[in-house]
């Protein structure tokens, strides 16, 4: 089961590196449907891979032809860190409020499955929809900041949402957005993951956790020597096949959790 997991850590990172979705919607699920934790506990040590993933990813990218765009990226990292102490904040609340850790784990799957059949449609169609491009700073932020709630509230980092809002608020290609989508993700994890260091609500570390942080630097590394020969194309590919994928496990699990 362990070997599954990290293996499973390994790939999904590569690919999130790749698309900016961040491995935590492959991750995240992957724990759900093959390990018996609190959602607490899954939602750190997704959270956490994410974040080790996304720092790898971002300094290996300096290298790179893409950068961030930071007229847009910091106001959108600023909002998603506050959004992301918003979304865990909303979390616990969640989880205090229903004293039922299945019900939260229904309702974060079957709302990531949403998110990601939308994410999936846009992909599937994007080349006849127009694009617009946001120059506000105070809506940047309020974007920023819904993405941050979202992604710290299903645990996930990121999610295919980033993707999404970065290509049609903002009219990014596909590299430049999965680039600067992982920006986003840094900010947001950070910020929730302090906010459970500080109240206190982060559960017992394990080696499983430091296992999985591993994986995601490496996958990290692999994703980014990928990057760099992939044409845009090539990772609209890889973020349809995530979709598919996370849209499987997501509607799996949350069945699981009903019929339990």
């Amino acid at each position: 089961m362990l070997t599954i997991i990290l293996i499973i850590t390994f790939i999904a990172s590569i690919a999130g590196s790749i698309s900016g979705v961040g491995s935590g919607v492959i991750v995240k699920p992957v724990l759900d449907a093959l390990c018996d934790y609190s959602a607490s506990t899954i939602n750190l040590l997704s959270g956490t891979t994410v974040l080790a993933m996304t720092i790898a990813s971002l300094i290996r990218s300096r290298s790179h032809s893409v950068k961030i765009d930071s007229s847009i990226g910091t106001p959108l990292a600023i909002g998603s860190a506050i959004g992301g102490i918003l979304g865990k904040l909303l979390f616990s609340m969640v989880i205090a409020g229903s004293g039922n850790d299945q019900l939260v784990e229904i309702i974060q799957n079957l709302v990531l499955a949403s998110l990601t059949l939308l994410v999936l449609l846009y992909l599937g169609f994007k080349a006849r929809i127009r694009t617009i491009h946001i120059n506000h700073k105070i809506g940047t932020v309020m974007i920023g900041l819904v993405l941050g709630v979202v992604s710290a509230f299903l645990g996930i980092g990121g999610g295919p949402i980033n993707i999404i809002v970065l290509c049609f608020f903002f009219s990014m290609d596909s590299k430049t957005a999965a680039l600067n989508s992982l920006y986003i993700i840094l900010f947001s994890q950070i910020a929730s993951i302090l906010l459970s260091a500080v109240t206190g609500s982060l559960p017992s570390l394990s080696w499983l956790l430091l296992e999985m942080i591993v994986c995601g630097v490496g996958g990290a590394l692999v994703g980014s020597i990928f990057t760099r020969k992939m044409t845009h194309r090539a990772v609209d590919v890889v973020s349809i096949a995530m979709m598919a994928v996370v849209i499987g496990l997501s509607l799996f699990n949350a069945v699981k959790f009903l019929i339990q």
